[in-house]
C-alpha cells in the first residue's frame, strides 16, 4: 500500500514541512527539518544525504525506488497467485498507480530520473542506468496512469478498503503531472545551457500544447461527476471548507493518507496557550494574500479596515489561521481569546505564552487549518479524530483546470472554476455574481489571481514549494525576509498593527528550482548527470 508521501523531508507526523521553505510559514529553526534547511540555504548534494533527511522512511530519492522495486516484485509474481482474475486486475491497477505516484515525486524534485520499468533488481545490485529525459519520464508516468485507470474502472471501495487507489486518483495524478510538465520550469525553461542536461530536466522548447493536455486531463476528472466541493455555508460562512479536513470520507478527497485517531495535528500546530508545539507559524505574507469577504484584495476592498485587519475577511482566512483576538477552545473546555500582541509598549501587558517577542520567532499568527475547533486537552495527542491528510482533492483539480485553460488563451473558461471555489469558501457573490472577480480579465491578470487562489486554498498542504519552483518565481519569493505582524495593545479592545521582518533570511539560490541528486548516488552510478549548480 501507501508508505511514502507526506512523511518525506523529515516532516513531523507527515504534515506540511515544505511550507517552511516558502513565504507561507516560518519554522522553529530545526536543522533536521528539510524545509528549514532549504530556507536557510543549508542545502547541497552532501547535506541532502545527511541522516536527518537521508533515512529509511524519509529519503526522498531512494525510498521511491525501494517502493518501485516492491511494485515490480508484485507485478512479477501476481500471475502465479491464486487470486481471481478480477482481484488480480484490481491489484495490478493499484500498484501501477503507486509506481506512477513514486515517479511523480521524483521528477517534481529532480527532473528526469532513471526509469527501471518492470525490472526487479537485487538488493545489492547497482543499476548502470543514465537519467531518462524528462519528457520520457512524463510520458511513462502518463501511460502507467492510463493503464491503471482502465484496470480500476468500476472499482469501488468501502469500509476498511477506503483510501486505496481509484480510477479518479489515476486521472487526478495525471492532471497534476501534466500541469507541472506544462509549467515554465519544465516547459522549455531549463536553467542551464548544457545541451546534454537540458532534455534531462525539461522539454527543450516551450510548447503551448502541453497546457492543452493539462486542461484536458483536469477536465477528465471533472467529467467523472463523482467529486464535488464540500460546501456548507449554512452553519457559518465557509464551514464546508473547515469541516472538509475533519472527515476521512467526503465528496472532495480523491486520494488521502488516513491519519491515526489522535489529536496529533492539534498537539503540533496550536499555540503554546493551548499546549501546542507551534512548529509552523503562518507569515504575514500569507495573511495578506487572503482577500476580503467580497472577494476583493485588501488593497482594493472597501471592507478592509487597517485598524481592524482581521474583520470581514475571506472565511478561509479564519479557517486557516489563528490571529490575535480569535476566540478558540482552551484546555479547560472554555473558549477564550488567543492573544498574540507584544507586551513591550502595550498599555495592558500580555502575560499569555502566545505573546510576540523579538526572540521567540513568533509571527503573530498560528496555524488552524485541519484542526478540530472543539477538541480540548491538546497537550497529549490522545483523543478521537477521524482525519486524513489530503494528497489530492477536487479543489486542486479545479485549480489545475483554471490555470491550464488560461494559459491556452481561453481565459473566460477559468472563471467558473474559481467562482465554485469562492462560493464554497463563503465569499459573497456581489451584485454581479462574480464573487469578487474582475470581469474581462487579461490572461496575465487571471494568471496572478489563480496563483493567489491556489496559494490560499491549498495553504499548508505541501503545494506552495512545488508551485513557486515550477512557476519560476523563487527569485521573487526568496528575496529577503518573510513578514511578521507586530501588534501593540493601546486600550481594552484597541490595537495598533505594524509589519516587520522575521529573523530568518530566505536565501535565494537559482539551483533550488531542482534539488541535488545525493552525492552518494552520483558516485555509485557514473552515468547520472547532476542537476545544474550542484
Amino acid at each position: 500500500g501507501y508508505s511514502f508521501g507526506p512523511n518525506r523531508f523529515n516532516s513531523p507526523v507527515g504534515t506540511s514541512n515544505m511550507e517552511l521553505a516558502t513565504d507561507n510559514a516560518e519554522g522553529i529553526d530545526n536543522p533536521g527539518i528539510f524545509g528549514d534547511a532549504i530556507a536557510r540555504g543549508n542545502m547541497n548534494s552532501r547535506a541532502i544525504q545527511n541522516t536527518a533527511f537521508y533515512q529509511t522512511d524519509k529519503d526522498f530519492y531512494n525510498t521511491p525506488y525501494k517502493n518501485i522495486r516492491r511494485v515490480n516484485t508484485i507485478l512479477a509474481k501476481l500471475p502465479t497467485t491464486p487470486f481471481s482474475t478480477s482481484t488480480m486486475k484490481r491489484i495490478e491497477g493499484e500498484v501501477r498507480f503507486l509506481r506512477a505516484w513514486y515517479y511523480h515525486y521524483l521528477i517534481i524534485a529532480f527532473g528526469g530520473v532513471p526509469i527501471v520499468k518492470d525490472t526487479v533488481y537485487g538488493i545489492n545490485d547497482v543499476p548502470d542506468l543514465p537519467r531518462s529525459n524528462y519528457k520520457d519520464c512524463v510520458e511513462y508516468i502518463v501511460s502507467e496512469l492510463d493503464k491503471s485507470a482502465s484496470l480500476l474502472d468500476g472499482v469501488v471501495y468501502v469500509d476498511a478498503d477506503f483510501g486505496r487507489a481509484t480510477k479518479g486518483a489515476c486521472l487526478a495524478l495525471k492532471s497534476r503531472v501534466l500541469l507541472y510538465a506544462a509549467s515554465p520550469l519544465f516547459n522549455g525553461g531549463a536553467l542551464t545551457t548544457d545541451a546534454a542536461l537540458i532534455p534531462l530536466i525539461s522539454y527543450p522548447t516551450a510548447d503551448i500544447n502541453l497546457w492543452k493536455a493539462a486542461a484536458d486531463a483536469a477536465e477528465a476528472v471533472i467529467n467523472l461527476n463523482i467529486y464535488a466541493l464540500n460546501e456548507n455555508n449554512t452553519i457559518r460562512p465557509g464551514y464546508g471548507f473547515y469541516d472538509l479536513f475533519l472527515k476521512r470520507i467526503n465528496t472532495e478527497y480523491i486520494f488521502q493518507y488516513n491519519r491515526p485517531t489522535q489529536k496529533e495535528f492539534e498537539a503540533i500546530y496550536l499555540p503554546p496557550s493551548r499546549s501546542g508545539s507551534n512548529v509552523m507559524r503562518p507569515t504575514h505574507n500569507l495573511a495578506e494574500a487572503f482577500p476580503m469577504r467580497d472577494g476583493k484584495p485588501i488593497t482594493e476592498s472597501p471592507l478592509y479596515d487597517p485598524s481592524n485587519p482581521y474583520a470581514n475577511r475571506d472565511p478561509r482566512f479564519d479557517n486557516s489561521i489563528i490571529h490575535n483576538g480569535m476566540v478558540y477552545m482552551s484546555n479547560n473546555g472554555t473558549r477564550t481569546a488567543v492573544l498574540t500582541y507584544q507586551s513591550a509598549g502595550s498599555t495592558i501587558p500580555n502575560t499569555s505564552s502566545d505573546a510576540y517577542t523579538p526572540l521567540n520567532r513568533f509571527t503573530g499568527y498560528f496555524s488552524r487549518k485541519m484542526l478540530d475547533e472543539n477538541l480540548t486537552n491538546f497537550g497529549t495527542p490522545a483523543g478521537n479524530t477521524q482525519r486524513s491528510w489530503p494528497l489530492m482533492r477536487y479543489a486542486e483539480i479545479l485549480l489545475n483546470y483554471a490555470e491550464a485553460i488560461n494559459e491556452t488563451g481561453e481565459t473566460d473558461k477559468a472563471y467558473s472554476k474559481i467562482i465554485d471555489l469562492r462560493k464554497r469558501a463563503g465569499i459573497l457573490p456581489g451584485t454581479d455574481n462574480q464573487y469578487g472577480l474582475k470581469v474581462n480579465m487579461s490572461q496575465t491578470e487571471m494568471r496572478e489571481l489563480i496563483r493567489n487562489e491556489r496559494r490560499i486554498e491549498l495553504a499548508f498542504e505541501d503545494q506552495r514549494w512545488n508551485d513557486i519552483r515550477r512557476w519560476k518565481i523563487l527569485s521573487t519569493v526568496f528575496n529577503g525576509y518573510n513578514k511578521v505582524q507586530i501588534i501593540t495593545r493601546t486600550g481594552t479592545n484597541t490595537y495598533t498593527y505594524a509589519v516587520a521582518n522575521s529573523t530568518r533570511l530566505l536565501n535565494y539560490n537559482e539551483n533550488l528550482h531542482l534539488l541535488p541528486i545525493p552525492l552518494l548516488e552520483v558516485a555509485k552510478m557514473p552515468k547520472i548527470i547532476q542537476n545544474p549548480g550542484w
